[in-house]
């Protein structure tokens, strides 16, 4: 029996680990699911940008406040020779209570975005940087054009910013950034505003052309968003789209293009996102610019003269209550499912109540390293009576082994024979040889649900515990968490009924001293878990063997 649940233990770990390897090497990719819900679209904190609210040279056709009302009222003209030529490339700041953002006038792109609730890793500890830095890739918001002249002047043109703000606060929630660039000599003219909102990572983004007489690109730049390209086994790193409510989460070879209707396009990690959200682009694009380099972006229709599009740009956290808030399906880029997007429905569906209830617990205990104890203790209760069965028909299996081992001795060399006389001795004393190994199998769910969750979700990233416990999403800094759960489980595999001779159990010895080097590298939220579970584990086997298994012949008479 213990060696049927050594090698379920040993099989389901070399799933976990060699899962993703495996997908990526054979280029397998499951059918991504439908995300519903994608009509609506929305900021987590302002409304959404309904209509460009100017135009070229045309007229107001609405805004989504009387701020940007009384601005579009200008009717600003990309064309106008008021607009004064830029001489030199210069970078505007502004900020909001949420982002600190760089603008280039160098083909009007994002230089810098920072995300200033959360840190780089010490020592450093300096704001998140979602803007890429390496190489000359193209920046977010820059505009591709297939004519060679073109792409290349709306590029190195140097635009001119005028900005309403510097900062944004709760007295001044709203401010506007407008980048304009004109060429006399090719008549070229673009014009972006952008719309900054005060308690939101969500920019309302006005685009018009001139001189343009194909399709374009909006680019959402390249790894804008992703902060680490980590080689973890669960979920994916790089472009995700939805495209005709249909979500795919995957970074090509070469180049790749969704034709449809293009609710979002984005770049991400595993706690960070950029993503385009277009009123009414043809494609979602993504390329891979080089070795854990992609770039993304949006195609939009021939642009018509005197009018402008409207996009949204999110930049920031995967937090699960504003993605959820945007209505789009963002917030599925939280991976609950397991190792690949839409994959193992069953475990999402279980880790997302799950998630709530930690938030809950979360919202009292104010740690999130109580609030992992806790809610181990209240899953492990949970799980109690099947526990309790499967330690039961481990001890049972334990204590007719003699008989077993009488009978297998005794029918040795006919084998149809033996399995009959084992089947009559299991009914004879009330045993289920399999009766250990399905409570675990029913509880895996929500052992690779809660797994996920606190490899994955944002929330544990730097939240302390205790002590030098100061970031549950890293690794333990001096091992003590691993050790002491290496330990917890060689003391668990001592007190567990087996069915295995000494020399067998010795040899079992080895699996705690690679669970121990395997947890090492885990987030210390992960080995807490683990090893909270052990604890509560090796202290309901001692309770059950001194209340409940005192008297044995009760025990192998199947009470």
């Amino acid at each position: 029996m213990e060696k049927r649940v050594v090698i379920f233990l040993v099989l389901s770990l070399a799933i976990i680990l060699g899962y993703d390897l495996l997908l990526r090497q054979m280029g397998w990719l499951p059918e991504p699911p439908s995300v519903q819900d994608s009509a609506a679209r929305g900021s987590s904190s302002t409304e959404p940008l309904s209509a460009p609210s100017s135009i070229i040279g045309g007229t107001e056709t609405g805004s989504t406040d009387a701020s940007i009302a009384t601005q579009s009222s200008q009717q600003p003209d990309v064309r106008s020779a008021d607009i004064s030529p830029a001489t030199a490339e210069q970078t505007v700041t502004v900020e909001t209570g949420l982002v600190r953002v760089g603008l280039s006038n160098r083909g009007g792109v994002i230089k810098s975005w920072e995300l200033k609730r959360y840190h780089t890793a010490p020592p450093e500890e300096k704001p998140v940087q979602l803007v890429y830095s390496g190489g000359k890739f193209k920046g977010p918001l820059s505009i591709t054009v297939a004519n060679a002249d073109i792409e290349k002047t709306l590029r190195e043109g140097l635009y001119h910013i005028e900005a309403d703000f510097t900062s944004l606060d709760a007295a001044h929630p709203v401010g506007h950034v407008t980048m304009q660039f004109h060429d006399p000599a090719t008549q070229l003219g673009v014009e972006k505003r952008l719309t900054f909102h005060h308690d939101s990572y969500v920019v309302d983004i006005a685009v018009a052309l001139e001189g343009v007489t194909e399709a374009y690109d909006v680019g959402l730049g390249t790894n804008f968003g992703i902060v680490e390209w980590g080689e973890g086994f669960i979920g994916l790193i790089g472009s995700a789209s939805l495209v005709d409510d249909k979500a795919e989460k995957e970074t090509p070879d070469t180049e790749l293009e969704r034709k449809g209707s293009v609710q979002w396009v984005a770049l991400q990690d595993k706690y960070f996102l950029s993503v385009l959200m277009p009123k009414q682009a043809t494609s979602a694009l993504a390329k891979k610019e080089g070795d854990k380099i992609v770039s993304a972006g949006v195609r939009m229709p021939i642009p018509t003269a005197g009018a402008s599009v409207a996009l949204q740009l999110y930049a920031g956290p995967k937090e699960y209550d504003t993605l959820r808030s945007l209505n789009v399906g963002l917030e599925d880029t939280i991976d609950f499912g397991w190792f690949i997007f839409g994959s193992w429905t069953v475990v999402k569906s279980v880790a997302k109540p799950i998630f709530y209830v930690l938030r809950f617990i979360h919202d009292y205990t104010y740690n999130y390293g109580l609030t992992i104890i806790l809610l181990t203790m209240a899953i492990k209760l949970l799980f109690v009576p099947l526990q309790y069965k499967s330690y039961k028909s481990m001890k049972m299996m334990q204590l007719i082994q003699p008989k077993v081992a009488a009978v297998q001795e005794k029918f040795k060399d006919d084998r149809d024979r033996l399995n009959k006389e084992l089947i009559k001795l299991y009914r004879e004393q009330k045993v289920n040889p399999v009766g250990g190994c399905l409570p675990m199998i029913l509880q895996m769910p929500v052992f690779v649900a809660l797994f996920n969750i606190l490899y994955m979700t944002i929330d544990l990233r730097q939240a302390p515990f205790m002590l030098w416990i100061t970031d549950l999403s890293v690794q333990d800094p001096y091992y003590v968490l691993p050790v002491i759960m290496g330990a917890t489980m060689v003391i668990q595999q001592k007190i567990t009924p087996t069915t295995m001779d000494p020399t067998q159990a010795k040899i079992m010895l080895i699996l705690p001293v690679f669970m121990t080097f395997l947890f090492v590298n885990f987030p210390a939220g992960l080995v807490l878990y683990w090893l909270t579970n052990n604890v509560l584990t090796i202290s309901q086997q001692v309770f059950t063997d001194r209340f409940l298994f005192r008297n044995k012949a009760l025990v192998s008479a199947g009470s």
